[in-house]
């Protein structure tokens, strides 16, 4: 066990945290209290329980295994978190909050399923924690950073459900809703074509080109920025102030996929695998990186 970085490491988990509380502060101003505060701030502070406590045996363990097992189980907590919050306060969830905790209860199963199933295919260990998980104020960060993640992320979603005065739904919620469909199918329709062709021992060491991946390179990104996009826009009518931080949640997505942990790195491993490949060379020039198009002839 190593403790190299220490302080260092401890001071951005800590400014990490406290972007993360700031944000919720600010964006949750006008939702329904719950314990004495803002609804949406208590659940950023759950948000960041639920991760720092799931740390503590992970460290212990030097193990990754349950890291994004606990992920959806943020996700989850604070969703049923401003549920009980806007029930408490309004008497009963009103149509579009229902729908939009499903929505995300319904990505958070889905994910969070393929996701543990993916690892655990994989041994239980991520390559992404090989040399931090035994560095506990490293992986700590981690953890923080997987806070921080669901409190970005589900903002806009937070502020729906815990509105105090909902309006009736309107062409807002029926745009948004039809770009998470759109989204969420991209999603698991990709996802599970990806999953088909890795499973088949005759697509060893090859690429995938078929099906939603012959019309983008990353069509599942594509999809999960589509789907936080749309909840986004059922949020529209419902954000005043400070509260109209909650847009956010489909440009933390996209810089998310785009620039910090999928697509980039997704890219450089492609290149360094297959770079010298004609035929992944072809594929990476016609096939648009991210905004899906039909595949030429």
């Amino acid at each position: 066990m190593s403790f190299k970085g220490a302080g260092r490491s401890l001071v951005i988990a800590l400014i990490a945290a406290a972007l993360g509380l700031g944000f919720a502060f600010l964006a949750g101003g006008s939702s329904v209290m719950l314990g004495g505060i803002s609804a949406v701030f208590a659940c950023a502070l759950i948000a960041l329980g639920v991760n720092w406590l799931a740390f503590i045996p992970a460290a212990l363990a030097q193990s990754d295994r349950f890291y994004d097992t606990t992920g959806a189980l943020t996700y989850l907590s604070v969703i049923a978190a401003a549920c009980f919050a806007a029930v408490s306060a309004n008497g009963a969830l009103d149509p579009r909050a229902l729908v939009v905790a499903g929505m995300v209860a319904v990505w958070t199963l889905r994910l969070g399923a393929f996701l543990y199933t993916r690892i655990h295919a994989a041994g239980g260990t991520d390559v992404r924690f090989e040399k931090i998980k035994v560095n506990p104020p490293r992986f700590l960060v981690a953890w923080t950073m997987q806070a921080c993640w669901v409190i970005f992320t589900a903002s806009a979603a937070l502020i729906i459900i815990t509105a105090p005065n909902p309006p009736p739904l309107g062409a807002f919620f029926w745009t948004g809703a039809a770009l998470w469909l759109t989204g969420f199918a991209f999603e698991v329709i990709a996802d599970d074509q990806k999953r088909r062709f890795k499973a088949d021992p005759a697509n060893k060491g090859r690429f995938i080109t078929t099906g939603l991946w012959a019309w983008s390179q990353h069509p599942n990104y594509f999809g999960e920025i589509t789907l936080w996009t749309g909840i986004a826009v059922i949020a529209l009518p419902l954000l005043s102030g400070w509260g109209w931080l909650a847009l956010f949640s489909p440009v933390f997505v996209t810089l998310l996929l785009t620039k910090v942990s999928g697509i980039n790195l997704l890219d450089a491993i492609a290149k360094q695998r297959w770079g010298q490949d004609p035929a992944w060379r072809t594929y990476a020039a016609s096939t648009p990186k991210l905004l899906p198009r039909p595949p030429k002839g």
